[in-house]
């Protein structure tokens, strides 16, 4: 789907045609999003909102148009979105600012699946203010264990934090489910989105999850911006989480009146020239249409799986039938960095490791796995190449000819 309009894919990697399956670390970017940056560069910029002259009009004007952009992706309103430096910087936000109102004996319930960003916040933070963590297991398939979540809710529970597609197994998790449960004990409910919203239509209204964080970089747009979503009336009652400029109505010697959400939380210069590109990466997607971007992805995987399942040397981690074109597996006698590398002399890019989720890899049984994620640039002919070339890597390796 619209290869062509991603530069990256006209370099040759060794020689051999890029066949890149690492857009769950990072996506590659569209012409459109690396033209609207350098454009904003070289014709508007400026520093945003202090300004009053017509260059810093018009910056703040492109950086309000991006938040109201992603509002709209995302069917939130304005005032619910926080623009921050990353989705981890999301996460420790509300970690930090809604967190702070957590008694000791207070509980946190995460699960096994989450991305270290999403269970180290919390893991800390339960540390620091002698607060119960718990962790909810999943399946041997992948799949979140709903009834020890409900076993584990009741009324100290402050705050479900839960993944909504795993970045290890692709593994999708019902977020609105898990809200309803949530709220049901007078919880609040934090969704990892990373992965979610790359591959899925996203509706605020509908999920009902409470906060809900992505970055720009996996979204097709640049690295530096991360997006937090909080409910308006949670928001208002959360306190800054950096102090600087652009987040106060007034400062005197004596005190300090904060502005509203979502200022408040956006202390210093922002990342203008980042949000340009997220606006444009949002606007790339939803002229694909995500629903469309959605089902092409959805055969895509399916073939992927199809071939995978065909090699009866790989044993893949997480096969839930729910699951997002993310698979990790592991070859028994091959290290994975060594057919990570093998792969690269194909002009195949995989990630090798544990991919910032290791409590999920030892679940699972591995200390480390292969990773090959789609995106909507990724085609037949890439499944294809990456099979012939894992492949290729194993029969090097069993015959002792690599190693």
């Amino acid at each position: 789907m619209n290869k062509e309009d991603f530069p990256i894919f006209k370099e040759k990697i060794r020689g051999k045609r890029l066949t890149y399956l690492d857009s769950a670390a990072s996506a590659q970017k569209p012409l459109c999003v690396i033209q609207a940056m350098s454009d904003f560069m070289l014709r508007d910029y400026a520093n945003v909102h202090r300004g009053i002259y017509l260059l810093s009009e018009k910056a703040t004007q492109h950086f309000e148009q991006a938040r109201k952009t992603v509002a709209d992706f995302i069917r939130a309103d304005e005032g619910e979105i926080v623009f921050t430096r990353s989705a981890t910087e999301s996460v420790n936000l509300v970690a930090s600012s809604f967190g702070e109102s957590f008694k000791e004996g207070d509980e946190i319930i995460v699960s096994v699946a989450e991305h270290h960003s999403n269970f180290v916040t919390w893991q800390q933070l339960a540390a620091k203010k002698n607060l119960v963590l718990r962790v909810v297991d999943i399946t041997d398939e992948g799949a979140l264990r709903f009834d020890q979540l409900e076993a584990f809710l009741n009324n100290k529970t402050k705050l479900v934090a839960l993944t909504q597609m795993s970045n290890l197994t692709g593994s999708r998790f019902d977020i609105k489910k898990a809200a309803a449960l949530a709220h049901q004990a007078g919880a609040k409910l934090l969704a990892d989105g990373c992965q979610g919203v790359v591959h899925a239509p996203q509706d605020m209204k509908e999920l009902d999850c409470d906060f809900y964080a992505f970055s720009a970089h996996k979204l097709y747009g640049p690295t530096g911006l991360g997006v937090l979503y909080g409910k308006r009336e949670i928001l208002e009652q959360m306190p800054p989480y950096q102090y600087g400029g652009d987040m106060v109505k007034s400062v005197t010697i004596e005190k300090t009146a904060f502005a509203d959400p979502p200022a408040r939380f956006e202390a210093g210069t922002p990342a203008i020239v980042q949000t340009v590109g997220l606006q444009k990466a949002v606007e790339y997607v939803s002229r694909l249409s995500m629903k469309r971007i959605e089902a092409y992805e959805g055969e895509l995987t399916a073939y992927m799986k199809e071939g995978l399942d065909s090699l009866p040397f790989v044993r893949q981690l997480g096969t839930q039938k729910e699951k997002g074109g993310v698979f990790s597996f592991v070859v028994d006698g091959v290290h994975p960095q060594d057919i990570a590398m093998v792969l690269d002399q194909e002009g195949v890019c995989v990630r090798a490791g544990h991919h910032c989720a290791q409590p999920l890899s030892e679940r699972l049984g591995v200390s480390s796995s292969v990773r090959a994620s789609l995106g909507l640039y990724n085609d037949k002919e890439d499944v294809e190449a990456f099979i012939a070339a894992l492949e290729k890597a194993v029969s090097f390796f069993k015959k002792g000819k690599i190693g």
